[in-house]
């Protein structure tokens, strides 16, 4: 399943058997629940309830309380077994899927920042699966497949992008935070969360409840 090669219809130069991280943001300075609320690029969608003055006077504080990034780690497989149909509306819950999560600050990310180049929009809530995850190759086409039919052009969400280099770890918040969820299964169109879900950063080093 490793190695079986996938034919796929709508991304773009991916491949079974590689590793893939998919970012969720949030925001609420964004357009959650109406037509816009899928955007490429991101920045567009998570400020997007925001006019070019409003922004202009947004603080770091302002983006912390707003904006925040769940994330999973994948491995593609051409297998159906690992099928999830609806990747576009959030990360997986569904036993291991989900269950050990990491929370922290950081920035936004991408191959434009490192160790010497910042982020402009920082700090942020980070909410990372610790795991590694196989999914279906057919999984991440239908994801494809979703980007192409917003209203907003996602084409150039259709194929993986570089990630960053490895932070120094003098640049790395020490207010990590563990979550795991308890005995019972969560599914992947379950939203009943415990209050632990929703966590916000103040910038001063905490994270509280009720973040989204």
């Amino acid at each position: 399943m490793f190695t079986n090669e996938y034919r796929w219809e709508f991304c773009v130069g991916m491949q079974v058997g590689e590793t893939y991280e998919v970012h969720w943001p949030h925001s609420a300075a964004g357009a959650c629940g109406t037509p816009d609320q899928y955007q490429t690029p991101f920045y567009d969608g998570v400020f997007c309830n925001l006019d070019e003055e409003k922004f202009s006077t947004l603080s770091a504080q302002d983006v912390a309380d707003a904006v925040g990034v769940q994330a999973q780690v994948f491995t593609v497989v051409n297998d159906e077994r690992y099928f999830y149909p609806d990747l576009m509306r959030g990360f997986i819950k569904d036993g291991e899927y989900g269950k050990d999560i990491a929370m922290y600050t950081g920035s936004t990310t991408g191959t434009t920042r490192s160790n010497e180049v910042c982020s402009s929009y920082a700090p942020i809530t980070w909410q990372v699966d610790r795991k590694c995850h196989l999914i279906s190759a057919s999984s991440f086409d239908r994801l494809c497949e979703t980007m192409r039919l917003q209203r907003d052009n996602m084409t150039l969400d259709m194929h993986a992008h570089g990630s960053r280099e490895l932070v120094k770890d003098s640049l790395v918040a020490n207010n990590q935070a563990n979550r795991r969820l308890g005995g019972h299964d969560h599914h992947h169109h379950h939203h009943g969360h415990d209050h632990a879900d929703h966590l916000w950063a103040d910038g001063h080093g905490h994270l509280h409840e009720e973040w989204f």
